[in-house]
């Protein structure tokens, strides 16, 4: 059987390190899995808040994906501190209806779960437009 070439194509997120903040292990995974192939370099993946905030720290993120709910917290403190430091990011979230954790980022693009593959790398990759994230 004739196999035909795969057609070369430069990553749409090469040079872009993207933040992961997911507690479902699986979810998490994926997501790395899909955004390196898409050329990110990925910090994290975090579970957590402590995780995600001190991944923060050096500055190099370039953008983010935050899971909105992570067990009985939200991850409006690491939204605030993107926020803060003009990082773009888009919301991963199962959560069907308005949750009012969102309430303060109203422009923030919200990924319903689960997303196919291209949807999630376009999300990201229209951060690049938004490189200053603004409410």
């Amino acid at each position: 059987m004739e196999q035909f070439p795969q057609r070369k194509t430069a990553p749409c997120l090469s040079g872009w390190r993207v933040l992961i903040v997911e507690d479902d292990f699986f979810i998490r995974i994926d997501l790395e899995s899909v955004l390196r192939e898409a050329g990110a370099d990925i910090t994290g993946p975090c579970s957590g808040i402590v995780d995600a905030l001190a991944a923060l720290a050096d500055g190099k993120v370039t953008a983010a994906i935050l899971d909105v709910r992570l067990g009985c917290e939200t991850v409006a403190p690491v939204a605030r501190e993107l926020t803060k430091k003009g990082t773009p990011f888009v919301f991963y979230s199962g959560q069907l209806g308005a949750d009012p954790a969102l309430a303060e980022w109203p422009n923030c693009r919200i990924l319903t779960k689960p997303a196919l593959p291209r949807m999630i790398i376009a999300a990201v990759a229209e951060l690049r437009h938004n490189k200053v994230f603004e409410t």
